[in-house]
Protein backbone atom coordinates (compact mmCIF):
# COMPACT_ATOMS: atom_id res chain seq x y z
CA UNK A 1 0.00 0.00 0.00
CA UNK A 2 1.43 3.44 -0.73
CA UNK A 3 0.90 6.41 1.51
CA UNK A 4 2.10 9.66 0.54
CA UNK A 5 5.17 10.95 1.94
CA UNK A 6 5.95 6.97 3.27
CA UNK A 7 9.33 7.11 1.68
CA UNK A 8 10.43 10.10 3.74
CA UNK A 9 9.45 8.34 7.09
CA UNK A 10 10.80 4.55 5.86
CA UNK A 11 14.16 6.69 5.01
CA UNK A 12 14.04 8.23 8.72
CA UNK A 13 13.59 4.93 10.21
CA UNK A 14 16.61 3.14 8.04
CA UNK A 15 18.03 6.60 9.78
CA UNK A 16 17.41 5.96 13.24
CA UNK A 17 18.34 2.37 12.98
CA UNK A 18 21.51 3.01 11.76
CA UNK A 19 22.13 5.85 13.90
CA UNK A 20 21.85 3.38 17.06
CA UNK A 21 24.07 1.18 15.54
CA UNK A 22 26.90 3.88 15.57
CA UNK A 23 27.17 3.59 11.48
CA UNK A 24 26.11 7.15 10.82
CA UNK A 25 29.15 9.37 12.13
CA UNK A 26 29.32 13.07 12.20
CA UNK A 27 31.71 15.15 9.72
CA UNK A 28 35.28 14.52 11.02
CA UNK A 29 34.90 11.25 12.92
CA UNK A 30 34.92 9.26 9.76
CA UNK A 31 38.83 9.02 9.51
CA UNK A 32 38.55 7.56 13.15
CA UNK A 33 35.90 4.42 12.58
CA UNK A 34 35.90 1.73 10.31
CA UNK A 35 32.60 1.21 8.69
CA UNK A 36 30.88 -1.82 9.12
CA UNK A 37 28.24 -3.67 7.27
CA UNK A 38 24.54 -3.89 8.94
CA UNK A 39 21.89 -5.61 7.20
CA UNK A 40 18.44 -3.86 7.96
CA UNK A 41 15.47 -5.56 7.43
CA UNK A 42 11.87 -3.63 6.80
CA UNK A 43 10.66 -5.10 10.19
CA UNK A 44 12.84 -3.17 11.80
CA UNK A 45 12.68 0.00 10.35
CA UNK A 46 8.79 -0.53 10.06
CA UNK A 47 9.02 -0.99 14.02
CA UNK A 48 11.32 2.01 14.58
CA UNK A 49 8.24 4.23 13.57
CA UNK A 50 5.11 4.01 15.17
CA UNK A 51 1.67 4.17 13.91
CA UNK A 52 -1.09 6.40 15.03
CA UNK A 53 -3.97 4.94 15.74
CA UNK A 54 -7.23 5.74 13.55
CA UNK A 55 -9.91 8.30 15.05
CA UNK A 56 -13.07 8.76 14.66
CA UNK A 57 -15.98 11.66 15.49
CA UNK A 58 -18.89 11.03 17.57
CA UNK A 59 -22.35 12.37 16.15
CA UNK A 60 -24.77 11.54 18.36
CA UNK A 61 -26.50 14.17 19.21
CA UNK A 62 -27.04 13.46 23.12
CA UNK A 63 -23.25 12.13 23.36
CA UNK A 64 -22.06 8.56 23.56
CA UNK A 65 -21.72 5.91 25.94
CA UNK A 66 -18.88 3.81 25.97
CA UNK A 67 -19.79 0.38 27.55
CA UNK A 68 -17.34 -2.42 28.66
CA UNK A 69 -18.56 -4.58 26.19
CA UNK A 70 -19.89 -4.62 22.65
CA UNK A 71 -23.11 -4.11 23.38
CA UNK A 72 -25.73 -1.39 24.99
CA UNK A 73 -26.49 -3.75 28.08
CA UNK A 74 -23.07 -4.01 29.21
CA UNK A 75 -21.88 -1.67 32.17
CA UNK A 76 -21.57 2.30 31.11
CA UNK A 77 -18.20 3.70 31.71
CA UNK A 78 -18.23 6.90 30.51
CA UNK A 79 -20.08 9.47 27.94
CA UNK A 80 -18.19 10.88 25.33
CA UNK A 81 -19.72 14.42 24.06
CA UNK A 82 -20.93 14.77 20.91
CA UNK A 83 -18.47 16.07 18.22
CA UNK A 84 -15.64 14.13 20.58
CA UNK A 85 -12.76 13.25 18.52
CA UNK A 86 -11.60 9.50 19.83
CA UNK A 87 -8.44 6.77 19.55
CA UNK A 88 -10.11 3.85 17.54
CA UNK A 89 -8.19 0.62 18.06
CA UNK A 90 -10.09 -1.94 16.07
CA UNK A 91 -13.67 -3.11 15.13
CA UNK A 92 -15.60 -5.89 15.40
CA UNK A 93 -19.77 -6.90 15.35
CA UNK A 94 -21.68 -6.92 18.39
CA UNK A 95 -24.98 -5.66 18.98
CA UNK A 96 -27.20 -4.34 16.19
CA UNK A 97 -27.72 -0.77 16.70
CA UNK A 98 -30.41 1.28 14.52
CA UNK A 99 -28.92 -1.33 11.64
CA UNK A 100 -25.57 -1.49 12.05
CA UNK A 101 -23.60 -4.17 14.07
CA UNK A 102 -20.06 -3.07 14.12
CA UNK A 103 -18.70 -2.16 17.53
CA UNK A 104 -15.25 0.21 17.69
CA UNK A 105 -12.85 -0.48 20.53
CA UNK A 106 -11.25 2.53 21.80
CA UNK A 107 -7.58 3.58 21.38
CA UNK A 108 -5.02 5.25 23.20
CA UNK A 109 -5.43 3.44 26.63
CA UNK A 110 -9.18 4.17 27.07
CA UNK A 111 -10.68 1.06 28.50
CA UNK A 112 -14.56 0.72 26.27
CA UNK A 113 -16.46 0.01 23.18
CA UNK A 114 -18.26 2.35 21.22
CA UNK A 115 -21.37 2.03 18.44
CA UNK A 116 -20.06 2.69 15.37
CA UNK A 117 -24.00 3.63 14.52
CA UNK A 118 -22.46 7.04 16.34
CA UNK A 119 -19.14 7.19 15.08
CA UNK A 120 -18.07 9.12 12.10
CA UNK A 121 -14.47 6.98 11.14
CA UNK A 122 -11.94 9.28 9.92
CA UNK A 123 -10.09 6.75 8.99
CA UNK A 124 -10.20 3.23 7.88
CA UNK A 125 -10.58 1.09 11.35
CA UNK A 126 -8.91 -2.34 11.21
CA UNK A 127 -11.07 -5.54 12.25
CA UNK A 128 -9.98 -6.66 15.60
CA UNK A 129 -7.92 -9.95 16.18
Amino acid sequence: MYVPGMRKVVAAGAVAVLAGTGILLGSGAASAATPTAVSVSAQQVHSAVPVAEPKGKVVAKGGLWVHQEANTTSKRLNLLSQGTVAALQCKKAGQDVDGNKLWYKLGAGKPGWVAARYVQNLAPVPYCK
